[in-house]
C-alpha cells in the first residue's frame, strides 16, 4: 500500500468506483426506477394522442439519457454539498477520499457528449428539450447565481430544484411525441406536473430524520418543521400527487384501475406518514424514505400502465 493512502484510496479505480454508486448512485435501484418512470411516460404520452406505443428505440433513447441525466444531477449535488459533507458527513465517498470531486464532475461532463449522440441519432429535434434539462441544471449547479438567498428560503430552494422533473419528463416524453406529432398530446401538462409533485415527495421523504439521526450541520425537514409538521407537509405532496394522479387516470381512460391503485398506495403513504410523527426514529425514518420511492413507482406505475388493463387505446 502507498503511503498516506487509506486501504480504500489504494483499491482500483473499478473497485472504488463500484463502492460510490452502491452508496451514492445504486446502479440496479435507479435503474428499475428509471425503467419504470421512462416507460410509463412514454405510454402515457401516446395514450394521450391516441397512438400505439412507439418502437424500442424511444424506450432506450428515453431510459440512457435519463440515467445519465440523473448521474448529472449526483455530480452536481456532490459540487453543491461539498463544502457542508467535508464538514459534517466526512463519512461520504469524496470527503473520506474514496474518489475525488474533479472525477465526479469529470464523469458528468464526460456524460454530455454521450447523450447528445444518443438523442441526435434518435431525433434530431429532441436536442433542445435536452438542452432545457441542461440549463435548468447548470443554473442548479450555481443556485440561480443567489446561494445564500436561495438556501435561506428552503421551500423556496425546494421548488426550485424539483422544476427539473418535469423538464425531465417534458424530454422523456417527447421521445414519443415529437418524431411522432411534432407537438405535446392535449393534458401532458398533468402527468409534468405529477412529475414535479412526485420529487417533492422523494426529496421531502428523504428528509425525515429520525431523532438520533439529526446531526448539525444537516438541513433536514424534520429538524426545520419538528417531525409532525414535517410529516404533514410529506403527506401533503403525496395528496397533492393522488389528484393529479386521478386527473392522469381520467385523461387516459383508466380512472377506475389507476384510482384503485392510488387510493392503495396513498392509504399505505399516509399511515407511513403517521408512524413516522407519532414516533420519529431511524425505523420509521427509513419507512418513509422506502415508502416515497414506492408511492412514486405506484404513480408512474398506474398512469403509464393501467390504460392497458382499461382496454384503452393500445
Amino acid at each position: 500500500m502507498s503511503a498516506g493512502l487509506s486501504s480504500e484510496q489504494a483499491l482500483p479505480l473499478l473497485h472504488r468506483l463500484w463502492i460510490y454508486q452502491a452508496e451514492r448512485f445504486p446502479l440496479a435501484k435507479t435503474s428499475i426506477l428509471l425503467v419504470v418512470f421512462t416507460a410509463a411516460s412514454i405510454s402515457v404520452s401516446a395514450h394521450l394522442g391516441g397512438r400505439t406505443l412507439p418502437a424500442w428505440p424511444a424506450f432506450a433513447t428515453a431510459f440512457l439519457v435519463t440515467l445519465i441525466v440523473f448521474f448529472q444531477l449526483r455530480a452536481c449535488d456532490e459540487v453543491k454539498d461539498a463544502e457542508d459533507d467535508q464538514r459534517f458527513r466526512p463519512e461520504r465517498p469524496v470527503p473520506r477520499g474514496l474518489l475525488s470531486l474533479r472525477l465526479i464532475v469529470n464523469l458528468g461532463i464526460a456524460g454530455v457528449p454521450v447523450a447528445a449522440l444518443v438523442t441526435v441519432l434518435f431525433a434530431p429535434a429532441l436536442i433542445w428539450p435536452l438542452a432545457l434539462v441542461w440549463a435548468w441544471l447548470a443554473l442548479m449547479s450555481f443556485e440561480f447565481f443567489a446561494p445564500a438567498w436561495l438556501k435561506a428560503r428552503p421551500f423556496l430552494y425546494l421548488v426550485s430544484h424539483m422544476a427539473i422533473m418535469p423538464l425531465i419528463d417534458l424530454f422523456v416524453t417527447a421521445c414519443e411525441w415529437l418524431p411522432r406529432a411534432g407537438a405535446p398530446p392535449p393534458g401532458l401538462w398533468l402527468f409534468l406536473a405529477l412529475s414535479f409533485v412526485n420529487g417533492c415527495v422523494l426529496e421531502i421523504g428523504r428528509k425525515l430524520y429520525g431523532r438520533e439521526n439529526e446531526r448539525p450541520g444537516v438541513e433536514t425537514y424534520s429538524a426545520l418543521l419538528g417531525p409532525g409538521r414535517a410529516a404533514l407537509a410529506w403527506s401533503a405532496c403525496a395528496l397533492l400527487a393522488y389528484g393529479l394522479l386521478l386527473g392522469v387516470g381520467h385523461a387516459v381512460q383508466a380512472f377506475l384501475p389507476v384510482a384503485i391503485i392510488g387510493t392503495v398506495a396513498l392509504a399505505a403513504t399516509l399511515a407511513c406518514a403517521l408512524r413516522y410523527a407519532r414516533n420519529p426514529v431511524g425505523g420509521t425514518q427509513k419507512t418513509v424514505d422506502a415508502m416515497a420511492g414506492l408511492w412514486v413507482l405506484v404513480c408512474y406505475g398506474a398512469a403509464g400502465f393501467a390504460p392497458l388493463l382499461a382496454g384503452g387505446t393500445l
